[in-house]
């Protein structure tokens, strides 16, 4: 019980909201959602995303949310006391090793916005397409470049984690999320001012349901799952450091909230702008990277230090929500650590920094610098990508689903969603409901629509 009392917690309301926030809105929100927007429809994909996010995010986050605060320890520990020793403990190891190989190649595309940060400040990035595309490949395909920016990233992330909950995430999250949106708005308007850039605001906010099929609303239904960071184990990690007071799914509805703002804003920046030069929204994962560098040289052209100005602040967004996700990835290993190995957080922090570089070192070198770091036919950042985001990911938000639909006690359940009486449950059967129903049979067509079972649908 001592543990459980002396155990750090947030200090303060925005600071639970801005902390896990942050560690939902990442490239995911930044980088994933343009695209993928682009490639489904624009509207009618952001419709079905939010209507997706009602109804498997949230449920999901809040899911998290009861397991975390109730046992008021790393995800691993807050599984075993609410299985009370059966196997569903194992449920929260699958969560902190998901988020422990998460941490290590997520590093590396981390460091990728580091480098384009630099690269616009020098004005390295500034040529045709071809040039651009070039760009990329030759820097992330280098033996030691992409390894340095990706120890570099960590080594801030390490700095932000030694310095506990209130001093470090808490404190570095209230600073950086509104540094985010800030950037954001600044981009945003800069954009939607260019000539042409209507076209790619109607894009976004006019559905065209005639593109909808059943990729495409598996598609919306993957996004939300991920870009909430669910089953990653840091949602339940932070919940662990919630107070009583916390209203979870309150809570849980203005993360959401914050999310699905971050992503539209990003589809606000991104889309006005291609459609002024004249590129394709669907350019798919190479959006950020190869497609808007050229994007924001020929849009600006006429004003290039206004593009100058927008290609820093863009990367520096991207490097910014890269570092809100991946001090939350930290932190789930970090604090597995810490309680597990009894050791203090200075030291599990050190570990898992050290080895995580260690791993991006080598997801990095699998890129091009040494093509026999490949299993399975895919380099070891592609394996790492896909056995995360495509089995791992999915089984455990699946399996955390069940657990607290039918095997966490329903009074326990109602007494976390209440917070103990002091606040009504109007929503406690909806909740139950989607977790029980809902969440399990999304997550299982997500699951199987990975591996091309609707391909042809």
């Amino acid at each position: 019980m001592s543990k459980t009392t002396e155990r750090a917690n947030f200090g303060s309301k925005l600071g639970v909201v801005l902390a896990t926030a942050g560690s939902a809105v990442g490239l995911g929100n930044v980088w994933r959602f343009p695209y993928m927007a682009g490639e489904n429809g624009g509207a009618a994909f952001i419709f079905i995303y939010i209507f997706c996010v009602l109804m498997l995010g949230i449920p999901c986050m809040v899911s998290e949310f009861v397991i975390g605060r109730h046992g008021a320890a790393n995800t691993a520990r807050a599984y075993h006391r609410l299985a009370n020793g059966s196997a569903w403990k194992y449920v929260g190891y699958l969560g902190v090793v998901t988020g422990y190989l998460i941490t290590g190649y997520y590093a590396v595309v981390s460091g990728w916005c580091l480098q384009y940060v630099y690269g616009s400040i020098v004005g390295t990035l500034s040529g045709d397409a071809n040039y651009v595309k070039e760009y990329f490949t030759a820097f992330s395909s280098h033996p030691f470049k992409p390894i340095i920016w990706a120890v570099i990233f960590l080594f801030i992330t390490h700095f932000v984690i030694v310095r506990g909950v209130r001093n470090g995430i808490e404190r570095v999250s209230k600073m950086m999320m509104p540094t985010l949106f800030v950037l954001l708005l600044v981009i945003v308007v800069a954009s939607c001012m260019l000539p042409g850039a209507s076209k790619g605001i109607n894009f976004l906010f006019y559905p065209d349901f005639s593109k909808v099929d059943s990729n495409v609303l598996l598609g919306a239904l993957g996004q939300s799952f991920y870009s909430l960071s669910i089953a990653m184990g840091c949602i339940c990690t932070y919940a662990s450091y919630f107070s009583r007071q916390t209203n979870l799914l309150q809570s849980a509805v203005q993360i959401s909230i914050v999310d699905c703002m971050v992503a539209i804003l990003a589809g606000l920046m991104i889309f006005p702008a291609a459609f002024s030069v004249g590129i394709n929204p669907d350019s798919g994962a190479s959006l950020v990277f190869i497609t808007l560098p050229n994007v924001f040289h020929q849009a600006f052209a006429s004003m290039p230090v206004v593009g100058y100005v927008v290609s820093i602040m863009f990367y520096l967004l991207l490097s910014v929500a890269a570092l809100t996700s991946l001090i939350s990835l930290h932190e789930v290993s970090t604090a597995f650590l810490q309680e597990e190995m009894h050791i203090s957080r200075g030291r599990a922090a050190i570990f898992v920094t050290a080895s995580c570089a260690v791993i991006g070192a080598f997801c990095s070198l699998s890129l091009g610098a040494y093509d026999g770091l490949s299993l399975f036919g895919k380099s070891l950042f592609d394996l790492f990508d896909f056995v995360t985001g495509q089995i791992f990911l999915p089984i455990g938000g699946l399996l955390t689903c069940l657990f607290v639909g039918w095997v966490v006690p329903r009074q326990t359940l109602r007494d976390e969603f209440t917070n103990w009486g002091t606040i009504r449950g109007t929503f406690f059967g909806i909740f139950l409901f989607c977790v029980r129903f809902v969440c399990p049979f999304c997550i299982l067509l997500i699951f199987l629509h990975q591996f091309g079972v609707f391909k042809h649908l």
